[in-house]
This record gives structure tokens, sequence and C-alpha cells, in this order.
């Protein structure tokens, strides 16, 4: 039977004393990544809190979920991956994207793809010791090179929920980040996409990291209202996802016309115009027999690892819940 690899993913929400208990107590209970969220003034500095992890830990696999070329240069992300890959002792990996919601308070959309490649070109050429020239439209570098040793072969991961993304995460990268919900038809449409950059890539499918936003709960409602936010994160950017779900047209235009915030959490006008089986496709919302229902599922589906993001109050105790499942489910195939 495969493995069950599991996650955390944090945003840098927490006083750093109160950041390194939580590492500690994720790195204790066996999981396999710490994912740590780049979200411009959202939260604090994404890689300050990667090497904080670094110092907390011994065997946590760490990323960035996600980054993007645009609020930094690619240039300024090769080092700063390299330095956090440097003091964990290799255990990092750079997880990119074109960009999100947050990127709006900067005066910035999300980049093209044609960008997001080059970008994961030239940092990848940067690790490699390379003299890197590029002009894209996104970013420029002139001779420009890394002056201290950098990994080369430091994972790159491609955070990904609509096609054209999903098939260049195929093609180039070592991993693919999902965020599309955590029902069959979704995860099957979207691992077809990557399939297909794979085969033009002539390559095998890079690994497979679902990422699970929500909250476990024996409180079924509370779990509910926690996760509904992320819900209406759907329609705004990735309205392909709603359409496999059944939502109507007219109610995806609507939240997209009601979610005026930056990241997900300030949507709640717009989250509470979804109906509850919606939420509970796209989220674990519910309590921990519900929740492994859904682990079961992404993993029998074909990803190579599943990823909690929790949300609400009890963000550990949704850890905690998340890692008791894994560990059935673990025991179960074994």
């Amino acid at each position: 039977m495969r493995q069950v690899r599991s996650g955390v993913v944090l945003q840098g929400a927490y006083e750093p004393p109160l950041f390194g208990d939580m590492v500690e107590e994720i790195d204790a209970l066996g999981f396999d990544h710490l994912w740590l969220t780049d979200s411009s003034l959202h939260a604090r500095n994404s890689y300050t809190y990667l090497a904080l992890a670094a110092m907390r830990s011994s065997r946590l696999t760490l990323g960035t979920a996600v980054t993007n070329p645009l609020t930094r240069h690619p240039a300024i992300t090769a080092a700063a991956a390299a330095t956090v890959d440097e003091i964990s002792g290799g255990r990092m990996i750079l997880g990119i994207g074109a960009g999100d919601r947050p990127l709006l308070a900067l005066g910035m959309k999300p980049a093209s793809v044609d960008s997001l490649r080059a970008s994961i070109g030239a940092i990848r050429a940067l690790w490699g010791g390379a003299h890197v020239d590029i002009e894209d439209a996104a970013f420029t570098l002139h001779d420009a090179h890394l002056r201290f040793p950098a990994r080369p072969d430091i994972p790159v991961f491609i955070s990904a929920s609509g096609p054209r993304t999903l098939e260049l995460a195929g093609e180039i990268a070592d991993g693919v980040i999902l965020l599309v919900g955590l029902f069959p038809e979704a995860l099957g449409w979207a691992l077809e996409h990557i399939d297909r950059g794979a085969a033009i890539g002539g390559r095998e499918r890079p690994h497979v990291a679902v990422f699970a936003y929500g909250a476990i709960d024996d409180d079924e409602e509370r779990a509910l209202e926690s996760a509904r936010s992320i819900a209406a994160w759907f329609p705004q950017t990735a309205p392909v996802i709603c359409e496999l779900a059944g939502l109507s047209p007219s109610l995806i235009e609507e939240v997209k016309t009601r979610y005026a915030g930056g990241e997900f959490q300030e949507a709640a006008a717009a989250a509470s115009l979804l109906p509850d089986d919606f939420v509970r496709r796209v989220a674990l919302a519910g309590n921990a027999e519900r929740a492994l229902e859904r682990i079961t599922a992404v993993m029998e589906a074909g990803a190579d690892s599943i990823n909690v993001f929790p949300l609400g109050e009890g963000r550990m105790e949704t850890v905690r819940a998340f890692s008791a499942c894994i560990t059935k489910l673990s025991g179960d195939r074994s």
C-alpha cells in the first residue's frame, strides 16, 4: 500500500514563540510537510518564519505556499529559498504560483503562465550556478548569478487550480499544490490536466499535494462556519470547480461580485451565499469521521499527499484531529 504522506499549512498569523511551539508539535505528530503562506501584507514574512521553523524542527520538509514572481523578484526568491534550504539542512521546497487576491492591495494582477514558467527557469538556473540573462514581461535579469552555493535541485511545486497552470505543473514542476477542493469530479479533472502536461514534457506525473482547508470539530455547525470562508475563494479564482460541483452560473457571479476582500478570510458576506453541501465538497467541514471520508477519497483519487490548512478558532485541535485521521488511514492501509 502507498504511504499516506501529510502536512500542515499555516499563515504567519502567530507571534514567534507560539509559532515555534506549534512547529515543534507538528514535527512531533509525524507530519511530513509544513507550508507557510506568502501573502504580502496579510501575514508575517514567510521566509523568516520558515527559518524559525527550520530551527524548531528536525524532520519536516518546509515550503512556501505559495510565493509568486511579482511581489518578489525571482532572483530574490532564489536567494531566499536557497538560504532556508541551507539553514534547514536541505529540507526546503519552493512553492510558487501566479499570485492571488492579496496582489490587488499592491496594484498588481496575477502573473501570466508564461512569466511563471520563465521565473521557475530563472530560479533553477541561478541555483545551478548559471549566469542568467532574461527579459520577461514581469522581470529582468542581466548577467545575474548567486555569489553563494545553492542546492541545484531544490524541489519546485507549482500551485494550480486552472487548466493552463495545471498543465504547466505537469510539464515542468517537481510537484503540484492542488487547490481544487476535495471531491472526486474536481480531483479527476485536475489530474487529467496535470497528466496532459506531463505527457507534453515526456515525463511521469509529479508529486500531487492536495491542500485541504477547513475545520474538524464535533460541533458540525461550528466546523461548517469555520470552513465557509474558503468556499468563497472558488467562484472568484476557480469557477470551473464550482461548475463541476453543480453551482449555478448566477450564484457563481453573485459570489464573485460580493467578494471584494483580499484574503479568503475577508469574504464572509460572499461565503454566506454558498450552500452547505458546496462547503463540504471543497473543504473539511465536520467531525473526524466526515474528515476521514474526505481524506480517504482524496488519496484514492490519486494524491500523493494531503495537507491541512486549519481554519476557525481551534486550529491546533484541527491539526491534531487531522493527524489522528492520517494515523487511522495509514493503519487501515498497512
